[in-house]
């Protein structure tokens, strides 16, 4: 008898996990057949709904496996299209930071040309203004002896006034004429 339980367990568990089929039909196979063989087996109808049920469960796991397939290409079509929107982001960004970077360096390339200009122009009007001055220096030099050259003018005709004074307080006191005066006369 332990024999017996033995190898309906192993059966049992056999057909569970090599079958796969429902207990109900494993209660219905191990019935001994019935001895008249006018007498139809009630497997047939249990076919019948079997089918009907297989029918049925088919026509379900077609449409489950349709929807399944609907399912996995509707996720496929959005994951490709989540993917395409995070590359064109990306791509977008790395153009926008391509763009800042093409910004930056033309805000620094003009701040240096423009600092070089100012540069320029700083020594320019240092230089301009070293060089008015230089000029207003030459013309205060030229001014001033300018004015020298007119004091001395000045000197030489006081001299030479008080020179022809002299001369003529000596001819007055001797009372002769000064002959370069009338030298076409002089004999």
């Amino acid at each position: 008898m332990g024999e017996e339980v033995s190898n309906k367990t192993e059966t049992e568990s056999h057909h569970v996990v090599v079958d796969s089929v429902p207990p109900l039909q494993e209660k219905e196979s191990d019935k001994p057949d019935p001895p008249n063989e006018n007498v139809t087996s009630p497997s047939p109808p249990v076919q019948k709904v079997e089918d009907h049920v297989a029918e049925k469960d088919t026509e379900d796991s077609v449409s489950k496996d349709a929807m399944l397939a609907r399912v996995l290409t509707e996720k496929r079509l959005a994951l490709i299209k989540a993917w395409e929107e995070s590359e064109k982001t990306k791509a977008e960004n790395r153009a926008y930071k391509k763009h800042s970077a093409v910004e930056l360096w033309e805000d620094s390339k003009k701040a240096s040309v423009e600092a070089e200009l100012k540069k320029i122009e700083e020594n320019m009007e240092r230089k301009k203004a070293e060089s008015v001055e230089k000029m207003k220096n030459k013309i205060a030099e030229i001014h001033r002896l300018a004015e020298e050259k007119r004091a001395n003018v000045k000197a030489q005709k006081r001299e030479e006034f008080l020179g022809v004074e002299e001369t003529a307080e000596k001819f007055r006191s001797r009372g002769v004429t000064p002959r370069k005066f009338f030298a076409c006369f002089s004999a």
